[in-house]
């Protein structure tokens, strides 16, 4: 298996699974490799021939993230960490790049990396998913830490599963399972990481290219909140976006990469209380001159 996943195993060591008190996190997503060139000249396709900028942006998203103190729990990448899709050419230079830089991440920082429609296919296949598995680690899994329990979901299952059938049955009894944990409050709290958000804004808002389809994000959305989630963190938009349903909040955040909005490039702080999950987009700019604001490390002082 893949860094992911070998840079996770103390997560699941058994006492991750009390709650000991507030910590934090770092939740990035998109630095996607190669799509800067490919939107600047309009050639989404073929135009990921260059990713310097991709590379210093990841570079400085993580040497502002080694800065912090206390240092986060863990810091997850949601999905599409490069832009070129399976079979396509620079892929294997682009996961090459990304690699490097990904190094650099602090030994005391877990990386938890979530599967994007650019890592696995808009439509995956078991080939492409089997690429990724060997490339970056398991595309669905858990893990604890404090007493709170993370889900990472491979969401190109939710979205288009019709060439690979049996993984998407595969990756429902998972969950059932571990959302069976959750639900007998086994754990403070629980909290999901995919890339494809379940919407945008609205649970009712139509089905777009960013969202899933009205069907699937019903039934997910019910699945999670009867098994107590309170929080699914997403990217994919490459824009701020985001709302609630029920009690179920859906955090979409912008990307390290191209930005397709009016965002900054950045990463958000998601701190978790008995209480409450409070979380706040950081530009890179300002994580790397000011760090986390005081109002949040306030409460991981909180017992």
């Amino acid at each position: 298996m893949g860094d992911a996943v070998d840079s996770i195993t103390w997560l699941a060591k058994e006492q991750e699974k009390e709650w000991k008190g507030p910590f934090y996190f770092i939740q990035g997503a998109d630095p996607q490799f190669g799509l800067m060139k490919s939107w600047s000249t309009g050639d989404c396709d073929n135009g990921e021939d260059e990713w310097g900028q991709e590379i210093r942006l990841t570079e400085q998203a993580i040497q502002a993230i080694n800065k912090l103190n206390p240092k986060p729990r863990f810091f997850v990448l949601c999905g599409d960490l490069i832009h070129a899709m399976p079979g396509m050419p620079w892929r294997k230079e682009q996961t090459k790049d990304l690699q490097r830089v990904l190094r650099n991440v602090d030994s005391d920082i877990p990386l938890v990396l979530v599967s994007g429609n650019h890592d696995v296919g808009n439509i995956p296949t078991p080939e492409t998913i089997a690429e990724f598995q060997e490339t970056w680690g398991d595309d669905y899994f858990s893990f604890w830490v404090g007493g709170v329990l993370f889900l990472v979901l491979n969401s190109q299952l939710l979205y288009d599963a019709s060439r690979c059938p049996a993984l998407k049955q595969a990756q429902d009894q998972w969950l059932d399972q571990q959302l069976s944990v959750a639900g007998q409050q086994k754990c403070q709290r629980a909290i999901v990481f995919q890339h494809i958000p379940l919407f945008l804004q609205s649970i009712d808002e139509e089905d777009d290219y960013f969202n899933l389809t009205k069907p699937m994000r019903k039934e997910m959305a019910d699945k999670f909140i009867k098994a107590g989630i309170k929080a699914v963190f997403t990217g994919h938009y490459h824009r701020n976006a985001g709302g609630t349903y029920r009690n179920l909040d859906v955090v979409v955040s912008s990307a390290i990469g191209c930005q397709l909005g009016k965002d900054t490039h950045g990463v958000r702080v998601v701190v978790v209380t008995a209480e409450k999950i409070i979380h706040r987009y950081y530009s890179l700019d300002e994580l790397s001159e000011r760090g986390i604001e005081g109002d949040l490390m306030d409460l991981m002082k909180e017992k």
